[in-house]
């Protein structure tokens, strides 16, 4: 329905039309894919504030063209250090939303981190569209509906008129102002190009930005207003606060390298999953064919429930990194897909195939935590970039959204992280909350490479079916040949089987939701196996997949943009 874009210089794929348009404007001013890709963040974290907030966070993934290599900066903030399990027990499990529901905010670091290491601007470039944004841009329909609806959710919190003054919302077009969050924006630009003057040096430049929003003024009073309404925020959760440039956790499948983040990300199920479905004749099935969806989503589960068991915070958590991604450990999970569906959990035993790491005395079987709260929700949004010298830029920015309410952290303007709430609260499990750990994030940018050569940077919104996403499309591409933008629009499917990483942790066994663009017969085979299904409209999925890479026959860019969700892409 859309046409593939293709280009020389430069792709940018995002959520909205903005925040392209400030990637865009940053390749034409001679930026690469790593500052295009920032540049898009820092604007998303103004235009999308439905989905993602600068108060939020956003791992990302970068493969840089020099030194042929992949890296992770893993943007996801920890809990306050006040923060520990007894804090929540008589809720029974953690906050969503307000001041107890924020991780430490890790927009800034990250962007800092990749902006300093990979890009070759300051962050007075790639600020300066974030900026403008935020001194105002016209309303658009969708985050005018999202905002009007939670609207009562954000006015309970002190700060929650910034978005409405005067307890009105801006109509569609009519231009919404955040001038509280420009004052901070441009106070961090300042404090770069005040170092700039006195020392042209561009990567102390950036940290002493960045250092401006984690030690000076904004810390203390983002600080205060978080601790004024309940939370458990200090100066010293921000001005300790750093994040690192990491190795990705990486598979090898049909000849692709698919890359992901480590084991405080979910990225890993989808190389376990990938692990499961190498030595099953998928071409041989047919594209969603019953046995391709059930052998599919049988496999899903099985990396999702070695998800949940298993993965956490390594800085906390013996985690068996190396069984969960063995072939050989793979190679027993496959054993357990029959050809009926399996309604039930069933982690399994990678220590038995990691004896360097030491397994927990008791295991952590997943489950339900606490009352489901009717107002949970939550969203993500995503950013990939290519460049013409084959540098490739992937993010999931999240968090600090207006679902649920937003909690806007004082004058500053910033709306602070939902993430809180991805923590465990049963003492035995990996992912159990405990002050400075990171939670499990859902977030999951995606890198692959082929034949050591840069070839897709894919990431989508979707919570736990982040992963689940990004794996249709990829199998479409590499299983199926198809063009990447076919692969995008294709019939879908997503499990909602594994114990969800949001409010109280809920699951539905053996539910599959699949698009009804999948044949009826289809379907109905699939119920006779056992499959609960969910029949959705013809693009239904909550997801919006986008991805950039280079072409390898013809060495020039090429992206594709979802339908779904209104995804948006440009390049040239």
């Amino acid at each position: 329905m859309r046409p593939e874009i293709v280009g020389q210089r430069g792709i940018v794929a995002a959520g909205r039309h903005y925040s392209v348009s400030a990637g865009v404007r940053i390749l034409e001013q001679g930026g690469n894919a790593i500052d295009a890709g920032v540049a898009a963040v820092f604007a998303a974290a103004v235009v999308e504030i439905s989905h993602f907030g600068f108060g939020g966070e956003s791992p990302v993934m970068v493969y840089d063209a020099k030194t042929k290599h992949v890296y992770v900066i893993n943007g996801q903030g920890p809990a306050p250090k006040a923060a520990t399990p007894a804090l929540f027990a008589a809720k029974g499990k953690v906050d969503g939303n307000g001041p107890l529901g924020a991780t430490i905010p890790a927009v800034m670091d990250a962007m800092a981190l990749v902006l300093e290491r990979f890009g070759t601007m300051r962050l007075e470039q790639v600020m300066a569209p974030a900026i403008e944004f935020a001194d105002g841009f016209p309303m658009y329909a969708l985050l005018r509906e999202t905002m009007a609806s939670n609207q009562k959710n954000t006015e309970a919190y002190k700060w929650g008129h910034l978005y409405y003054p005067g307890g009105r919302l801006a109509e569609v077009g009519e231009i919404f102002r955040q001038p509280n969050l420009a004052v901070t924006l441009r106070a961090i630009v300042a404090a770069e190009r005040d170092r700039w003057v006195k020392n042209p040096d561009r990567a102390a430049g950036i940290r002493a930005g960045r250092d401006t929003f984690y030690k000076g003024d904004i810390a203390r009073r983002i600080v205060e207003a978080n601790r004024a309404e309940g939370g458990v925020f200090t100066t010293d959760d921000l001005a300790n606060y750093h994040g690192a440039i990491e190795a990705p956790s990486t598979t090898m499948f049909h000849g692709y390298e698919i890359n992901k983040a480590g084991a405080w990300n979910q990225g890993p199920v989808m190389l376990m999953t990938l692990n499961i479905l190498e030595d099953f004749d998928l071409q041989a099935m047919g594209l969603h064919s019953a046995d391709y969806i059930h052998t599919v989503h049988e496999a899903l589960k099985l990396a999702y429930d070695d998800r949940n068991a298993f993965l956490g915070d390594p800085a906390f958590a013996r985690v068996p990194m190396k069984g969960l991604l063995s072939k050989a450990y793979a190679a027993e999970r496959r054993k357990l897909i029959a050809p009926v569906a399996f309604l039930d959990y069933r982690p399994g035993d990678p220590f038995a195939f990691d004896p360097e790491v030491k397994p927990p005395e008791v295991r952590y079987l997943p489950h339900s935590q606490g009352p489901k709260n009717p107002d949970s929700g939550g969203d993500t949004t995503c950013v990939n970039t290519v460049d013409g010298a084959g540098n490739l830029f992937s993010a999931t920015p999240s968090s600090g959204w207006v679902i649920g309410g937003a909690f806007i952290a004082g004058d500053t303007g910033v709306p602070l992280s939902n993430r809180m709430q991805a923590f465990d609260l049963d003492p035995v499990s990996p992912n159990v909350l405990a002050g400075g750990k990171r939670p499990r994030t859902t977030l999951s940018p995606t890198i692959v490479c082929k034949d050591g050569k840069p070839f897709l940077a894919l990431s989508t919104p979707g919570g736990d079916s982040q992963d689940q996403q990004v794996l249709n499309v990829l199998l479409n591409v590499i299983i199926f040949n198809q063009e990447l933008q076919v692969a995008i629009e294709g019939p879908r499917i997503n499990t909602n089987h594994p114990h969800s990483s949001f409010d109280n942790h809920p699951s539905a066994p053996g539910q599959l939701d699949l698009e009804s663009r999948i044949a009826v017969a289809v379907q109905d085979e699939l119920r006779a196996r056992g499959h609960v299904l969910r029949v959705l409209t013809p693009y239904g999925m909550n997801s919006g997949v986008v991805a950039v890479g280079v072409n390898p026959k013809t060495g020039t860019l090429r992206g594709g943009a979802d339908l779904r969700r209104e995804r948006y892409i440009f390049g040239w």
